[in-house]
């Protein structure tokens, strides 16, 4: 029990904190700095206990009784991720503030709202069961629906939160009937065991078929992968642009976590080869069959993506769609399901975090009122802010995959696993992809550097903003340039 208090430390952490939280902001009355401040030290103090149980070598056998029965894992990538969504949480605060003071008004609600949502992805990364993965998908995406509508004054934003809401439920209405269809099959909700029974053929088939295409359903809408992509272009623009840059990043993460967490207890890979049975031969045939169902998800959704952000004159919608096809690249280390594909996800799921929060943080800087946002207002900005045209283009230049920048390794990494697992045509798919891309993310450095406008404006309240693209750009270079590190982190955490 007291090693299971220790490992689960982060999420017990950061469920205190996200109700004491509610509790500042009640008796701190109109004073926001408090509860501003409290937001950031609390991530802090979860990232740090992350950090401390990150340890690759726990053994689940570790922890005697536990408390939560089998319903939890801790430490290894499970911490790694409570990490990244910390640090995306802290990232976003940090943006928020200038931001909502500017276009809406700093409500300390903001700063509550994004403490739950990372406790729902940290539940995401922790679990162990078909129960405690519902939960934790469930309190981000109620979080998210509010995020997206934080701006209650904003017509745009309220659309989007609207769209998101009723989608999203249809969405998760999915999720839970796959999942009850996978606990109907083998009489289980905990993901070994679930596993255990798929291998031994105990469990029925054609219902695991069926409530893994369920839940493949819902999680390719939680991740906005193809073709039920469709409302994260509309939701990413029109929620706050702070809160775009949260859910695109943190909630993407999540959302592929969640991935790797049912493909590898649903889809068997340690088939035993030498004694063929009937057994064998079905589960060979379910489990090359749903890589190479994911595999054309993945492949659509990069496309698809890609070629729709082509088109785009608004950057925020460009970057939305961007996003939609950087899930299709995450979706190729579950295709792949092996080392590389594996600690590729991690690796490119950090560094995304860091180029696209960015990029959003930039947005966010120079629209006002929802307008300056089209690629033409960006044309001349390296004669009034050099900076942050050389923010933008290193930003873009690293979505891209363009070395020496966090984007380019990851994209190697993840191109690697699916050559080595024989999804080589998906690869091919990857770098035509990635070449479309290059035409709206250089297209945007291109307005800014060498075209003029004939309405200049001045950027004049970035205040703790710097601190979100100061650390942005540092991570984007570190991991551009010293990409082992994390890389073989990685390789130890799954």
């Amino acid at each position: 029990m007291t090693n299971e208090v220790v490992y689960g430390m982060p999420l017990l952490l950061i469920m205190a904190l996200s109700v004491v939280m509610l509790l500042v902001d009640a008796f701190t009355g109109k004073n926001k700095i408090i509860a501003y401040y409290f937001s950031i030290f609390s991530l802090l103090v979860v990232a740090a206990s992350a950090a401390l149980t990150i340890s690759p070598d726990v053994d689940p056998g570790f922890i005697e009784t536990p408390m939560s029965g089998t319903s939890m894992v801790f430490g290894g990538y499970a911490a790694f991720f409570d990490i990244i969504f910390c640090v995306a949480g802290i990232l976003t605060i940090f943006a928020s503030r200038p931001y909502l003071k500017r276009e809406y008004g700093e409500y300390k609600e903001y700063y509550s709202l994004i403490l739950f949502a990372i406790t729902g992805m940290m539940l995401i990364s922790h679990s162990n069961s078909l129960l405690m993965l519902f939960i934790g998908i469930e309190l981000m995406s109620i979080v998210f629906y509010v995020l997206s509508g934080f701006i209650r004054t904003r017509v745009t934003a309220v659309e989007s939160a609207l769209k998101y809401f009723l989608l999203g439920s249809f969405a998760s209405g999915f999720l839970l009937y796959g999942m009850a269809l996978l606990y109907g099959a083998t009489g289980t909700i905990v993901f070994p065991e679930i596993l255990k029974s798929i291998l031994s053929g105990s469990a029925d088939m054609t219902f695991i078929r069926v409530g893994f295409a369920l839940i493949l359903i819902g999680l390719a809408f939680k991740a906005a992968a193809f073709p039920f992509h469709q409302w994260a272009p509309d939701v990413y623009h029109g929620a706050p642009t702070v809160s775009t840059a949260f859910m695109s990043t943190a909630g993407k993460a999540a959302a592929l976590i969640a991935f790797i967490i049912v493909a590898k207890a649903i889809i068997p890979t340690d088939i035993a080869v030498s004694n063929i049975t009937d057994v064998t031969i079905k589960l060979a045939d379910f489990t090359d069959t749903s890589r190479m169902i994911i595999a054309i998800i993945a492949a659509l959704t990069m496309l698809i993506g890609n070629i729709s952000a082509v088109v785009q004159k608004n950057v925020k919608r460009m970057l939305a769609y961007s996003s939609v096809a950087h899930a299709g690249y995450l979706m190729m280390g579950i295709v792949a399901n092996n080392e590389n594909g594996w600690s590729g996800i991690m690796f490119y799921a950090t560094a995304y975090m860091f180029m696209q929060i960015g990029s959003f943080v930039i947005v966010g800087v120079i629209e006002r009122n929802n307008e300056r946002m089209n690629f033409e207002d960006y044309s001349g900005l390296r004669k009034n802010h050099p900076w942050l045209a050389a923010l933008m283009a290193i930003f873009m230049f690293s979505l891209a995959g363009i070395p020496p920048f966090a984007g380019f390794p990851g994209k190697y990494m993840l191109f690697v696993g699916a050559v080595e697992s024989g999804f080589t045509w998906l690869t091919i798919v990857a770098v035509v992809s990635t070449i479309i891309s290059m035409y709206f993310y250089i297209g945007l450095v291109l307005n800014m550097y060498f075209k003029d406008n004939d309405n200049p404006f001045v950027v004049t309240d970035i205040s703790s903003a710097r601190i979100t693209l100061a650390i942005s750009v540092i991570f984007v270079f570190l991991l551009g340039i010293l990409p082992n590190s994390l890389i073989e982190l990685a390789k130890q955490l799954f």
